[in-house]
C-alpha cells in the first residue's frame, strides 16, 4: 500500500511570511499540531505548536510580529507519495515523529500523513488479509 492511498490531502498550509498568530489560529480551528510551510508551490518547512513556543515565545518575539519563517523547523523531513506505508512507518519510528508532509517527486506538497493514518492503514491491511484467508476454500 502506498502513502498516497492513506494520506490526508486537505492540508492547511502557510507561506513563509504568514504571521505566527494566524498559524496558531489555524492550528486551533483545525485541531492540528503542525502546519507545512510552502513557498512557490514547494515545501520549505514545517511549523509545529512546539516551534511556536521554542522559537517565538521563548525567544521573546511576539505572535503578532513573528512569521512562519521565524518559527519553522530547519531540515524538514518528508516522504514521497509513492513510498510504501511500511517504509514511511519505519522512517517515522526511526525519527520519532508523529506526522510527515507528503510530496510528489517534484517536491510539491500533496498531503500529510500521521501515525493515526498509518495505523488505520495497517488495520485495513490486516483485515483484508484475514478476509482473503477466510475466503479461501477449506476455511
Amino acid at each position: 500500500m502506498k502513502i498516497q492511498e492513506v494520506m490526508t490531502t486537505d492540508v492547511s498550509y502557510a507561506e513563509p511570511d504568514t504571521p505566527i498568530l494566524e498559524i496558531a489560529r489555524k492550528m486551533r480551528e483545525a485541531d492540528i499540531g503542525s502546519v507545512p510551510v510552502v513557498e512557490n508551490d514547494r515545501l520549505v518547512g514545517m511549523v509545529t505548536d512546539r516551534d511556536i513556543v521554542v522559537r517565538v515565545i521563548a525567544e521573546g518575539r511576539t505572535t503578532q510580529s513573528g512569521t512562519a519563517r521565524d518559527a519553522m523547523s530547519p531540515g524538514i523531513l518528508y516522504c514521497f507519495d509513492d513510498e510504501s506505508v511500511e517504509d514511511v512507518l519505519e522512517k517515522m519510528g526511526d525519527q520519532q515523529i508523529r506526522r510527515l508532509p507528503v510530496v510528489n517527486r517534484d517536491k510539491r506538497l500533496v498531503g500529510l500523513v500521521s501515525l493515526g493514518d498509518l495505523s488505520l492503514a495497517g488495520k485495513r491491511k490486516a483485515a483484508g488479509e484475514a478476509l482473503q484467508e477466510i475466503s479461501q476454500p477449506g476455511h
